[in-house]
């Protein structure tokens, strides 16, 4: 009976975590960007009633006894899927078309994103909404240089800058790409921004297998609603499941204390 108690406990914790992520999920749906993360649930170690016996000559085998002890998150994933295309028809919204993220300086430390929408600031560099400076694959900041009358970007990542018939041409600087090993290792540190870590493996800049980058357009939330409000009945029903468990524990044991009286 104790262990109904605690199993219905751990369920409701782990639904509670299920409805905190689908929450974020909903509140970011129209995040550029963003990436939608997901519960993964497995049962917790099971108390061994009967150990399985071989079978005999003068005997069959016998299967194991065993209850459960509730349920644990698993793993709670960041699925890196790629979201829908907004077309801006701005020359600095960039998304990218298939793998890789834009590399960015924030403070020094280099971050990565799907979230393209970038800006030209008064020195003249090439920035998020939040300041962080735009890469290209030396791991130098992007700029404009000074008097450039317009810009460019074509799919492979190269600016190119359209200069006064009085100056010098500029050649093109290319946009970093950075791919990854495994993407879900990577960190979410916020402002739409994924740090590099053990997991996720070293950042390997436009060498093969990058998407296209494709000026103009911006990269949407791949938040599905329809199946965050499913997912989120099924953990609202699993909740309540669980907590009518408790319920129903508590009740059969005051039943079993009122049997002293």
């Amino acid at each position: 009976m104790i262990r109904s108690l605690y199993s219905g406990i751990s369920g409701m914790k782990g639904f509670q975590t299920k409805l905190d992520v689908i929450g974020n999920n909903i509140a970011n749906v129209n995040t550029h960007g963003f990436k939608k993360g997901r519960v993964m649930f497995q049962d917790m170690v099971s108390q061994q009633l009967q150990n399985p016996i071989a079978p005999t000559e003068v005997r069959g085998g016998v299967n194991p006894q065993q209850v459960g002890t509730g349920s644990m998150i698993g793993a709670i994933d960041t699925v890196h899927t790629e979201g829908g295309s907004q077309f801006t028809g701005r020359t600095l919204d960039l998304m990218i078309n298939g793998d890789g993220y834009f590399s960015v300086d924030q403070n020094g430390e280099t971050f990565y994103t799907r979230a393209g929408n970038f800006y030209i600031d008064p020195a003249g560099d090439i920035v998020n909404s939040s300041g962080s400076y735009l890469l290209d694959v030396d791991g130098q900041r992007m700029s404009v240089p000074e008097g450039a009358l317009g810009i460019s970007i074509d799919k492979e990542g190269f600016v190119h800058f359209t200069m006064p018939e009085d100056a010098d041409e500029v050649d093109p600087v290319q946009i970093a790409v950075s791919t990854f090993s495994n993407p879900d290792g990577m960190n979410k540190v916020g402002g739409s921004l994924f740090a590099q870590t053990a997991a996720s493996g070293v950042a390997v800049v436009n060498g093969g297998g990058q998407g296209a980058v494709q000026s103009g357009s911006l990269e949407m939330s791949n938040v599905d609603l329809t199946d965050e409000f499913t997912e989120m009945i099924v953990a609202q029903r699993g909740f309540q499941a669980n907590s009518r468990v408790i319920t129903t524990s508590d009740e059969i044991l005051q039943e079993l204390v009122n049997l002293k009286r």
